[in-house]
């Protein structure tokens, strides 16, 4: 069960904003992650729950960011709802996509499970809802992942394969690259692993 903690923060001036402590494991039905995540002072930014199931679909989210809240799941596409600070408004929302995304590492390593792309594939569109921050607000987004590379290393714990991921957002051509091992994302833009404390769990095919 891996578990540490990423740093976040904004891929375009570098300036930090959360920390994110995470841990994750694969189980009989999928796949789940669980994290809380601090401001750079300490004070409590939010938390991510996601459970996919063995396809990786999402079967269940929680997200919580300041005092916003989403519930969603895969339901006619994707279903989700979003609570306001006071609790006295919730408003549902669906969407013909595939999955959820956001700031979380989580999410990416999601949509890897969820593509399982091989090098010798082409470029695989996915249509996903983006959680923006702070207010959770929804949007859809169209994204297109490819596996450029994958690499085996030699670690103390046994070999380590790394797959490297080229993602372009269709919407503005924009292109970035993901390292994922297993269920921990190693380097994505805005991303940075800052300690693990057990080695990534490897999915079965």
């Amino acid at each position: 069960m891996p578990r540490g903690r990423y740093s976040l923060h904004d891929p375009h001036d570098h300036a930090p904003y959360a920390e994110e402590h995470f841990q994750c494991a694969p189980g009989p039905s999928g796949w789940r992650y669980v994290s809380q995540l601090t401001t750079p002072s300490g004070d409590h930014h939010g938390s991510v729950d996601l459970a996919l199931d063995e396809l990786g679909r999402p079967i269940r989210l929680e997200l919580h960011a300041g005092s916003w809240q989403v519930r969603g799941a895969a339901l006619d596409g994707v279903t989700w709802v979003r609570t306001d600070p006071t609790g006295s408004q919730a408003t549902e929302g669906n969407a013909r996509a595939h999955a959820f995304t956001g700031t979380s590492p989580a999410f990416l390593v999601a949509t890897a499970r969820l593509l399982r792309l091989t090098s010798s594939a082409a470029a695989t569109r996915v249509r996903l809802v983006l959680f923006t921050e702070p207010v959770l607000a929804p949007r859809t987004v169209d994204q297109s992942w490819a596996l450029v590379e994958r690499e085996t290393h030699a670690t103390d714990n046994g070999p380590l394969i790394v797959d490297e991921y080229q993602v372009t957002a269709l919407d503005t051509g924009e292109q970035h690259t993901v390292h994922i091992a297993g269920d921990v994302v190693l380097a994505a833009p805005g991303i940075e692993l800052e300690d693990l404390q057990s080695p990534p769990s490897a999915f079965g095919s």
